[in-house]
């Protein structure tokens, strides 16, 4: 199993002690924190792309871009890159950037995206916006793929013989498609025969079981190879303490926080107690046996090989958000990764030596 550590960078007051960090501020705890997620053995990084409060996640490519720069190893994510809201060739360009930033470390997570504000902003509807997400990733998809495109498209100008720069380092980039409430994005992933990675994070497991199920039923029906099948899944929260006692102490605050504000902006209270929340959420609070033990049982209901977790403090001191990622890499991985099967590929950018391909022809074409 594999594990990345994911922000969506919400910038609102700290649940516990109330303080609001500057802009500035909150953008240097998601740069150490991607160092830390790489200090401590995690195998991705993840960014999320939102358009409205309390996120400042609009600008992904940049932020993942200074990650790059500040990391060797740890393969970075979106997570997700709204391609509903996007123009695809510029969507393209900005992570085919990135991708020979980062070396070829770039996984992209891809879906329609969640709020009705951004929706507005790009005016975008609810009735077009799985039309755009998937006209939106089939031009990205031959974007990267091929080096002249000819489509006709109903949401941006239509190609002809289009040429793209800078082609990509990886060829082709690995796509994932998120997953939270719909069958759009499972039969697109299925259709393409893409992995998918369920948001896995709101609710209980159950409707998100039945997205996966139906995941694997379209895979079949398009006719791709059952062992190349791969899912990822999300959770609702992380704090490892060596006992269950100290890790509910150190969580109520922190989740009665966040239950305040969901009633205060009239969201739908799913999980009324802390002790409903750990219990029939995909929240990792506990022991650490007591977290391999749930990923265990969520790995039953999804058959999921990558797992993501919270990569901000969300509540929890430095020390406290420090500790819990150490115990979580130290005890709690390393059993999941005996345990439970990697994805069905290398963990590495996907095809590399195409990129030096690529240099070499450059370089005899500007000697000639």
């Amino acid at each position: 199993m594999r594990f990345l550590a994911i922000t969506l960078i919400v910038h609102r007051p700290d649940p516990v002690t109330g303080v609001l960090p500057s802009t500035q501020e909150r953008f240097q705890e998601v740069l150490d924190n991607a160092v830390l997620a790489e200090e401590l053995g995690f195998d991705g990084f993840g960014v999320g792309e939102r358009h409205e409060r309390p996120f400042i996640s609009s600008a992904p490519t940049v932020v993942l871009s200074h990650v790059a720069a500040l990391t060797r190893r740890i393969r970075l994510f979106t997570a997700v890159t709204t391609l509903s809201l996007l123009d695809p060739v510029r969507a393209y360009e900005d992570y085919a950037t990135l991708d020979h930033l980062a070396e070829g470390r770039l996984d992209l997570i891809i879906g329609k995206g969640n709020g009705g504000a951004q929706r507005e902003l790009f005016h975008v509807t609810p009735e077009d916006q799985w039309d755009r997400n998937a006209e939106s990733y089939e031009v990205f998809r031959r974007l990267w793929r091929q080096d002249k495109v000819t489509a006709r498209t109903r949401f941006r100008p239509e190609l002809t013989d289009a040429e793209v720069w800078p082609r990509p380092y990886q060829r082709p980039i690995r796509v994932w498609h998120g997953s939270a409430t719909s069958k759009e994005s499972v039969d697109l992933a299925a259709r393409y025969g893409d992995p998918l990675f369920s948001a896995n994070v709101t609710n209980p497991v159950e409707p998100y079981a039945e997205l996966v199920r139906y995941y694997r039923e379209r895979w079949a029906f398009y006719g791709h190879d059952p062992a190349a099948l791969t899912v990822g899944a999300g959770s609702a929260g992380l704090y490892v303490a060596r006992t269950s006692q100290e890790a509910l102490e150190v969580y109520r605050p922190i989740f009665e926080s966040t239950l305040a504000f969901q009633r205060q902006v009239g969201l739908p209270v799913v999980f009324g107690t802390l002790e409903d929340f750990v219990e029939r959420s995909s929240a990792l609070i506990g022991s650490p046996q007591q977290i391999v033990d749930k990923v265990h049982r969520y790995h039953e209901r999804l058959g999921h090989s990558v797992l993501h977790v919270h990569a901000d403090a969300s509540g929890l001191s430095p020390a406290q958000h420090r500790s819990s990622l150490e115990l979580f890499q130290s005890e709690v991985a390393p059993a999941l990764r005996t345990e439970i099967p990697d994805p069905p590929w290398a963990w590495a950018p996907v095809n590399p030596a195409s990129a030096d391909t690529l240099r070499t022809v450059s370089k005899e074409g500007d000697a000639a």
